[in-house]
């Protein structure tokens, strides 16, 4: 079982994660990004045989989106300025590339989740319309 989170975390189960080589991306549904908006705290959890895997986006007053990994936790951290106003905005994301140690750097991208344009069997009754509609 997992630890219990401080009744101001809550816990959501859509956000999608992408990971691949030094690319961080996380898209959010329409409810997820208001959820962001008003509460500050947004996780996801993976469970594996003896542990869990999370990943989460928190608010912060920072004027850069960055991002920590401590004890199986991705938390990528989102300016407040962003969010205060994504959910009734026309912005798709906020991305940047974050320094690392040895001259290389992590890709960061939160963005709001677009329908699909293929079939897919993935409900996305909450996810933003395409502005691709025709390909």
């Amino acid at each position: 079982m997992f630890s219990a989170l401080p009744t101001s975390r809550l816990t959501y189960h859509a956000m999608k994660l992408r990971i691949k080589g030094n690319s961080l991306r996380i898209r959010l549904t329409k409810t997820e990004v208001s959820k962001l908006a008003e509460a500050g705290y947004l996780e996801e959890q993976t469970r594996f045989p003896n542990q869990y895997f999370i990943y989460a986006l928190q608010r912060t007053e920072a004027d850069e989106l960055s991002a920590t990994f401590e004890s199986n936790k991705i938390t990528m951290l989102v300016p407040a300025s962003f969010t205060k106003d994504w959910p009734v905005n026309s912005i798709v994301g906020l991305d940047t590339k974050m320094p690392l140690p040895g001259n290389e750097s992590l890709y960061l991208l939160v963005e709001k989740d677009f329908v699909c344009l293929d079939h897919t069997t993935e409900d996305q009754s909450d996810n933003y319309e395409n502005p691709n509609k025709t390909c």
